[in-house]
């Protein structure tokens, strides 16, 4: 089990030691450019690693992850750094041109401006090519921090200006090991909760920290071995999405009501303030703000729940070939023997092309969920 030595502004960085040391490096100034761009899969820590970058990069000792410039940088709240994050299927313009103008701004500090950017697959052409003017013409203490799951999900005018980081996906006894010493998890959760996230840092966090969490994965997980005739993979496809649904209501539901409490306290308790017409635009902007980001999360929930699919097919091909090592689902080996016996690798390849298959039709065409998981669940059909 590997345990990062590194200084502690890099200690959320799981399994990502060469990373850490270009970084490094470049923090010393070796390698050091104005526009870098993070990838790697799902889960391996982009975006704390461009932050931890940022604090590396402010810190007058490079790094220390134990003064008031490092802490401000990691909680988000330092003024030279700036954080562009979305919860909608695209990144506007106007929030990449704002995010411009401040980059043109000399550091208050003295060091640098940095401007990170998370979900950089998510720029559309507009915002795209706005971003892309700042980065070839970069003021001379300006640093632009993207994030993305690979170099080809960005657009090409863009990656071309960036160096490359690539993150790696942790081992489960690296995400193990980070749950017992950062977190104090039993290690028996931990195990489960590091093999069950595959490398997924805050998903195997959610997973040890909330048993409903973990029920709701055990859901998932069970689908397979019911699809035995037309109308269990009916339920099966409405009780995916009624399972998206519960957890994004669940991280919706108190957001929601504080940024309507927000909206209420700019206006004051002036009921002739709270029917104006100002209000009601502002209401009306804000409610379709939450409905957007309330549909990309359930889409992020659903696209969860077939990687955990995926992880049940490839359990089962692994058991069929033989594979040495734990499977993912460890604690399900019965019913995934079961699966074994009962279908062979080329089926459940076929398998796993059906959920791939979902996938893109939800993500890329916009296809209803329920629509796209009813149709893989025939697929998946025993």
């Amino acid at each position: 089990m590997t345990v990062s030595t590194a200084p502690s502004v890099w200690s959320s960085l799981v399994g990502q030691q060469h990373a850490i040391a270009t970084l490094q490096r470049a923090v010393g100034g070796h390698g050091m450019t104005h526009a870098w761009l993070f990838t790697g899969p799902p889960g391996s820590g982009r975006s704390n690693a461009a932050l931890a970058f940022a604090a590396a990069l402010q810190c007058e000792r490079g790094g220390c992850g134990q003064c008031h410039t490092c802490e401000t940088v990691l909680a988000g709240s330092h003024s030279d750094v700036s954080i562009t994050r979305t919860e909608t299927a695209v990144i506007k313009v106007g929030g990449i041109r704002d995010l411009v103008l401040r980059a043109s701004l000399s550091p208050a500090q003295k060091r640098w401006q940095i401007m990170i950017v998370e979900d950089a697959d998510r720029l559309n052409e507009s915002s795209g090519n706005a971003l892309l003017k700042a980065i070839e013409e970069p003021s001379p203490r300006t640093v632009w921090l993207l994030c993305a799951p690979t170099v080809e999900d960005v657009l090409p005018t863009i990656r071309s200006r960036c160096r490359n980081v690539v993150l790696a996906t942790p081992s489960a006894a690296e995400v193990a090991g980070f749950l017992v010493s950062k977190d104090g998890v039993d290690p028996g959760v931990a195990a489960y909760a590091a093999r069950a996230s595959q490398g997924h840092i805050g998903r195997a966090r959610a997973l040890a920290a909330d048993e409903a969490t973990r029920n709701r994965r055990r859901e998932v997980v069970s689908i397979p071995a019911g699809l035995t005739s037309l109308g269990a993979c009916m339920n099966a496809a409405a009780n995916l999405v009624e399972i998206a649904k519960v957890e994004t209501e669940a991280v919706g539901e108190q957001v929601n009501s504080r940024e309507k409490d927000e909206l209420d306290a700019v206006f004051g308790s002036d009921r002739k303030a709270r029917t104006s017409r100002s209000y009601k635009a502002a209401l009306s902007q804000l409610t379709e703000s939450q409905k957007q980001r309330g549909k990309r999360r359930t889409l992020d929930v659903v696209d969860r729940c077939l990687m955990d699919l995926v992880s049940v097919y490839r359990d089962v091909i692994a058991v069929q070939t033989g594979a040495p090592g734990d499977l993912v689902n460890e604690e399900m080996r019965k019913e995934i023997s079961g699966l074994a016996r009962h279908s062979t690798p080329e089926q459940n390849l076929r398998r796993i092309d059906a959920v791939f298959a979902a996938r893109e039709k939800m993500l890329e065409f916009q296809v209803p969920p329920l629509l796209a998981l009813e149709s893989m669940m025939l697929s998946l059909r025993l």
